[in-house]
């Protein structure tokens, strides 16, 4: 286990982790009392929940009636009555409803309508969010309150949440678990979305992966002695490159870390990737393959059929299959279910073991091609791979992935303390271990600007018919691409990224406010430059909005070079925090020589 020191705080804090997935979910906790070394526990117990234990997860499922309002709610919506009025009274059933928050630039091609329910009508995605958030909530209280006398009432104004997200999911899909995060309740107003904390389950797999693989020696095989270095060693020397899958049910994520054993610190060495390739898709796939397998079936084609077949073999053929070479089985029905033309015998069908082997093929060809993607831009060699998430229980896919680590000598391993917690438990382990240190840039991060025209540069002279004449009396090129941040760039939480604009303005009242478009590359380009070169690789990522009314003041008229009209400049900075898990930003201006600064809301067009 990781050591930890007693908590230095103050005062008594609860944190409270989420992990909202597409299939499962659950909720993981910490109390903080300050002199006391900090526990990670997890709620294991909920409505209607079967199986009690370390392990405890709800399905990510809700039914709702026809007026909009939740009717059931994980493993309650399971339960025979709860199916049978559904039935009865048109309830609504939403289950891989987080893929409706997907963020729109990860492929999803071969996501087809009838793989998601369509959400109610009039509810939207955040909304569903939000009130399954809001349940998590109340079964977490409810757990706290019967496993802690006397605490709840004691944080129940103290509590940090942290929720985590894929790493695919950007500003704006961070922007949407903010809103929902508002109108579940969890927090009454926005001045308190400071005790919100949004982080990639990469990391929070990688917290995990800490204190219950790497901490505990697991690196045995391939032992790092620090004290066998020097001093006038390279940095790299005494640190091992460590990718941690996350294979959950709608995303598998990868991310690549350099891990210094004397402290324990991490650095992440290569953007983090992201696929829509988890488990649901293997069951997407099994679902397609039997539609094409009965469709000549009078009886067993039958779309209610088909999809009670899809659903025992998500949790349970799936699970079970191991080897291609013998046949698998999904049993449906009872003894006198028959039809040997399509492999049916005593209420079960036989599927041959290399057609289950191919449903998992994509996915697990996905997890390939990003881990090479990661070991290419790596910074450090990858000595050790960790495979967690709920996906991580196929034993086919740990085999497959073995067998592909095996040559290139590299440490494999899944957890065995429920590596299906290990997101929620992992983000308890951010808040209070912080084990991350710097992250790298997933992205090309600039601005669109008009730049001075240059009569011998000749990218100016191609663009020349482009050119305009600014308020100063300057020729300008315009959508000229200014990089604030390169892709790949490794940036500590304490690093700043300048960029320094001017805005004219003809009257002085508009010049209290100004707004900045932050654009993202994502093409090939090593440093791009121009908005009309691969164009549809660059997009707006957000807009920062900033208040300039202290800066105001300060300003005196200028005198156009056209008219010799007055006209006001405003000279400021945009400083950028890019090494957080959020971004985050201010302004700055100089006035009389002194640097002024101000917070910068930052705002993701939906």
């Amino acid at each position: 286990m990781l050591p930890r020191e007693p908590y230095k705080g103050l005062t008594r804090k609860l944190v409270l982790a989420f992990d909202v997935g597409t299939t499962f979910s659950g909720v993981s906790y910490c109390m903080l009392d300050p002199g006391e070394v900090p526990v990670i526990r997890g709620v294991a117990r909920y409505p209607a929940q079967e199986h009690v234990g370390g392990d405890s997860k709800i399905p990510s499922i809700l039914y709702y009636d026809l007026q909009g309002d939740v009717r059931a709610v994980g493993a309650e919506a399971l339960q025979e009555h709860v199916i049978e009025q559904a039935e009865n009274e048109g309830w609504v059933k939403l289950a891989w409803w987080k893929l409706h928050l997907r963020a729109k630039h990860l492929a999803s091609s071969h996501i087809r309508d009838g793989d998601i329910e369509p959400l109610p009508r009039g509810k939207s995605a955040v909304e569903v969010l939000a009130d399954f958030m809001r349940y998590l909530f109340r079964c977490a209280r409810t757990y706290i309150q019967e496993s802690h006398l006397n605490f709840w009432g004691s944080v129940e104004n103290s509590i940090e949440f942290v929720l985590t997200h894929p790493n695919g999911w950007e500003g704006q899909q961070q922007q949407q678990i903010r809103r929902a995060v508002e109108l579940a309740g969890l927090i009454s107003s926005k001045e308190e979305q400071s005790h919100v904390h949004l982080l990639t389950e990469g990391e929070a797999s990688l917290h995990f992966c800490v204190t219950n693989v790497i901490a505990s020696n697991i690196l045995s095989t391939t032992p790092l002695d620090v004290s066998d270095y020097s001093d006038e060693e390279d940095d790299q020397s005494d640190s091992k490159g460590v990718i941690v899958i996350d294979a959950g049910g709608g995303t598998i994520d990868l991310s690549a870390y350099s891990m210094k054993l004397s402290p324990t610190s991490f650095e992440e060495i290569a953007p983090a990737e992201c696929c829509l390739q988890g488990s649901v898709f293997v069951t997407s796939r099994a679902r397609t393959f039997l539609q094409k397998k009965l469709s000549g079936s009078e009886h067993y084609s039958n779309p209610t059929i088909i999809a009670q077949m899809a659903d025992i073999f998500d949790y349970s053929t799936k699970l079970r299959f191991r080897k291609p070479d013998e046949p698998s089985y999904i049993r449906f029905g009872t003894i006198r279910d028959k039809d040997l033309k399509y492999d049916i015998r005593s209420g079960q069908l036989k599927l041959a073991g290399q057609d289950v082997a191919d449903l998992f093929e994509p996915s697990i060809k996905a997890i390939i091609e990003a881990f090479e993607q990661q070991r290419r831009a790596a910074l450090t060699p990858i000595d050790m791979v960790c495979l967690v998430g709920g996906f991580a229980a196929s034993d086919w896919l740990f085999a497959k992935l073995q067998e592909y680590f095996l040559p290139l000598c590299i440490s494999f391993c899944r957890p065995d303390a429920h590596a299906n917690k290990a997101v929620a438990d992992g983000a308890v382990s951010f808040y209070i271990d912080h084990l991350v240190s710097s992250r790298v840039a997933r992205a090309t991060y600039g601005t669109n600007c008009g730049t001075l025209y240059d009569s011998q540069d000749l990218e100016h002279l191609a663009r020349q018919h482009k050119s305009y004449i600014d308020i100063a009396g300057d020729r300008r090129i315009p959508g000229y691409f200014q990089s604030i941040l390169l892709k790949g760039t490794q940036v500590s939480e304490l690093r700043e990224f300048r960029e320094s604009f001017f805005t004219t303005r003809k009257s002085l009242a508009a010049c209290k406010r100004a707004s900045t478009d932050i654009m993202c590359y994502k093409g090939a380009l090593p440093d791009p430059r121009w908005l009309d070169v691969e164009r549809s690789s660059f997009s707006t990522l957000c807009t920062i909005r900033a208040d300039l009314g202290k800066l105001s003041r300060t300003l005196r008229p200028k005198k156009a070079a056209a008219d010799q009209s007055n006209y006001y400049q405003i000279d400021y900075e945009v400083i950028i925090l890019f090494g957080h898990t959020e971004l985050k930003a201010q302004i700055s201006w100089e006035e009389e020589g002194v640097e002024m600064r101000s917070p910068a809301s930052i705002v993701y067009d939906e």
